[in-house]
């Protein structure tokens, strides 16, 4: 869930980190850090986060037979 208040810490979605490309990002309190990593600084910044995509649906196994009644 994007707005989770329960959410594990990474420098990736932190409200001091900056993203430079890449796994790295850019921290105002440690330096460059990991985007999976993070620290006792880690604040929640839920707009950094990306939201994981849609799969695509197949049509290779449905049929019109399936959406008669």
């Amino acid at each position: 869930m994007l707005f989770n208040k329960k959410i594990e810490p990474s420098c990736g979605y932190c409200l001091h980190g900056k993203d430079l490309g890449g796994e790295e990002i850019a921290c105002v309190k440690r330096g460059i850090m990991a985007s999976y990593g993070s620290c006792r600084e880690f604040r929640y910044e839920p707009t950094k986060r990306k939201p994981h995509l849609m799969q695509k649906l197949s049509f290779a196994q449905v049929s019109e037979e399936d959406f008669v009644l």
